[in-house]
């Protein structure tokens, strides 16, 4: 049996713009929390989260996919959101997260499938286009990457990797990451964060970055320090130092990352100008490789979904019309 923790309910009661029944993957003895909104035989939007976020991440672009006929699908990674959190940190990698998502997927037996990926929902969905590329129609890339040789990792992922090593600033008990999403999307500064980061207090929030930090918050808000393992674990997942190729999952990434350079169906970047983790440069790299679009999102960071949700899905809809229209 796995020893994990269950966020109680009543933490996800209320929160704003987030009015989503929960539903349920089991997978051995884990629940895997995920969303199910729009038509049940719409095109499937696959929408893969990253470090630190959960499903919620995608609350305003939900809304305007369903309007436009397509059914979302949003799963919480084990040890995020709803799903379940296993308290031994060695019990996460990235080939066990990728596992869970093909049994979801084939489960729910989702096919004409567009994958929405960014960070870490990177290489876990992207993972799934290159091993069951017949239930997918497209890929939708954003703010992410796959290991391979000669990929560069910027300082600002390197300084991220030591963060959470040892003596790092998030090498701390119930590490409180819903404030980097208040800080990333520009509702309130450092001043303000990393007092209460690595204080470990609450932060003096109000109006609507209360409310986002409530969000983020929600799945790990009072809960003890093992339940916060699956975040410590992505982190360290990263292939540097001695986590390269083991439990970042490196060599299978870059086999995966040479099948997609091959990926016969439409591919679209959409990015992050200032993001300084994934920069724009290495986003026009890859989708000049893949022979894809690129759109780049002027003033959106790392976490594009959280601010600027509806003007990805105007990318999104538009260059899917434009599929057709060259067909």
């Amino acid at each position: 049996m796995t020893d994990f923790l269950r966020t109680p309910d009543e933490h996800f009661a209320g929160l704003a713009d987030f009015p989503y029944p929960p539903r349920y993957h089991a997978w051995q003895d884990l629940r895997m929390h995920y969303i199910d909104e729009g038509p049940a035989d719409g095109p499937v939007m696959l929408l893969m989260h990253g470090m630190p976020t959960w499903s919620y991440l995608y609350r305003t672009m939900i809304p305007a996919l369903v309007d436009a006929g397509y059914r979302c699908i949003a799963p919480d990674h084990m040890g995020f959101g709803r799903s379940d959190k296993p308290t031994d940190l060695g019990w996460y990698s990235i080939a066990r997260h990728t596992e869970i998502l093909t049994s979801l997927i084939t489960e729910l037996d989702l096919q004409d499938v567009t994958l929405v990926c960014q960070d870490w929902g990177g290489p876990i969905g992207l993972a799934q286009a290159a091993t069951m590329p017949e239930r997918f129609s497209r890929l939708v890339i954003m703010n992410t990457w796959l290991h391979h040789p000669g990929y560069e990792y910027s300082e600002a992922i390197n300084r991220w990797y030591q963060g959470w090593q040892a003596g790092g600033i998030f090498d701390r008990a119930c590490p409180d990451v819903a404030l980097l999403l208040v800080l990333t999307a520009g509702l309130a500064g450092p001043e303000v964060i990393f007092p209460a980061l690595v204080q470990g207090t609450a932060p003096d929030l109000t109006g609507p970055a209360a409310a986002m930090y409530e969000g983020f918050r929600a799945p790990f808000a009072g809960m003890p320090d093992e339940a916060h393992n699956g975040l410590r674990r992505f982190p360290r997942s990263i292939p540097l130092g001695d986590d390269a190729g083991n439990g970042g999952n490196g060599a299978i990434q870059t086999s995966h990352y040479r099948t997609l350079l091959a990926w016969p169906k439409p591919v679209h970047f959409v990015w992050g100008s200032d993001d300084d983790i994934f920069t724009e440069a290495w986003g026009r790299e890859w989708a000049d490789r893949m022979h894809a679009t690129f759109d780049p999102v002027a003033g959106a960071g790392h976490f594009l979904q959280n601010t600027h949700g509806p003007e990805i899905v105007e990318i999104i809809i538009r260059r899917i019309a434009a599929e057709a229209g060259n067909g």
